[in-house]
């Protein structure tokens, strides 16, 4: 099963980001009041995914400038969300056998 921290990560970004675009800051805070909390992301780990899905297609930038100040916005692509519903199937399915192994129940599917 290869379901690391970033794996997840990117899953929760993409779902961030589903219905309408958003800079950093927003993502994060958005992930973290989905969580209820159990989700704070630091700039140090939401950052460097949202260049790689970049550098995937998955999302693009455009730049927003208020006043002096400027911030990234990133939006999903079509790949991007063709990527999210992959991401929805497979975690569904991990879930599925989690459930199975830890409470040794027969999961159909």
């Amino acid at each position: 099963m290869n379901d690391g921290p970033g794996d997840r990560l990117i899953a929760v970004i993409l779902a961030a980001l589903e219905m309408e675009p958003a800079h950093g800051y927003l993502i994060a805070r958005r992930i973290e009041q989905w969580s209820n909390g159990e989700w704070a992301l630091r700039e140090g780990s939401l950052y460097p995914v949202l260049h790689g899905l970049e550098t995937e297609g998955l999302v693009t930038v455009s730049v927003e400038r208020q006043g002096l100040r400027s911030r990234r916005v990133y939006s999903l692509t079509s790949e991007g969300h063709r990527r999210l519903v992959q991401e929805r199937q497979r975690w569904q399915q991990q879930n599925l056998v989690l459930q199975q192994v830890l409470w040794r129940e027969r999961v159909d599917g």
